[in-house]
C-alpha cells in the first residue's frame, strides 16, 4: 500500500507505507484554531512508515491533554499537514486534508467533544470521547 497527499502549494509532499491506525475527528480548541472555526480530522500512521518531501515549518504547544506537541506546516502556503506528541514518537499524524485520497479517512471517533461550540456538526453514529482517547500504543517489537 502507498498513500500520498502534501500541501495546498504542492511544496510538501508525503508517502506513507502502511496503512492508517485510525482516524479522528478531534474537536479541541487547538484543532478548532486549525480548521477555522470547525474541527479537523487526522489520519495516525505509523511514523517509521512516512516520508516527507520539502520543508515543513513547526509549532511546538503543549496540548490541552499535557502532551508536548509538534504541529508542522508549509512555510509557503500554511497548510497544516502533520503533529506528533514528543511522548509518542512511533506515530504521526496526517490532516486528512492533505491527502491525495481522502476518502481513506473516514473518521473512527471524534474526540474533545466537550471543546466543540453547540454548532459543532458531530457524527452521532461515531463513538466518541469527552476529552482524550487513550494513546495509540507503540507497535509490538518483533522477537
Amino acid at each position: 500500500m502507498e498513500i500520498t497527499g502534501g500541501c495546498l502549494c504542492g511544496a510538501v509532499r508525503y508517502r506513507v507505507t502502511a496503512e492508517p491506525i485510525t482516524t479522528r475527528a478531534c474537536w479541541c480548541r487547538v484543532c478548532q484554531y486549525l480548521g477555522a472555526g470547525s474541527g479537523t480530522v487526522n489520519v495516525a500512521f505509523p511514523a517509521a512508515a512516512v516520508t516527507i518531501s520539502g520543508t515543513l515549518s513547526d509549532y511546538r504547544s503543549v496540548a490541552d491533554s499535557g502532551n508536548v506537541m509538534h504541529r508542522r506546516f508549509c512555510p509557503v502556503c500554511s497548510t497544516p499537514v502533520s503533529s506528533a506528541a514528543e511522548s509518542r514518537p512511533h506515530a504521526v499524524f496526517l490532516r486528512a486534508g492533505t491527502l491525495d485520497d481522502p476518502e481513506i479517512a473516514a473518521p473512527a471517533m471524534t474526540v474533545w467533544i466537550d471543546a466543540a461550540p453547540s454548532w459543532a456538526c458531530i457524527d452521532v453514529e461515531l463513538p466518541a470521547h469527552e476529552g482524550q482517547p487513550a494513546p495509540i500504543p507503540p507497535p509490538a517489537s518483533a522477537s
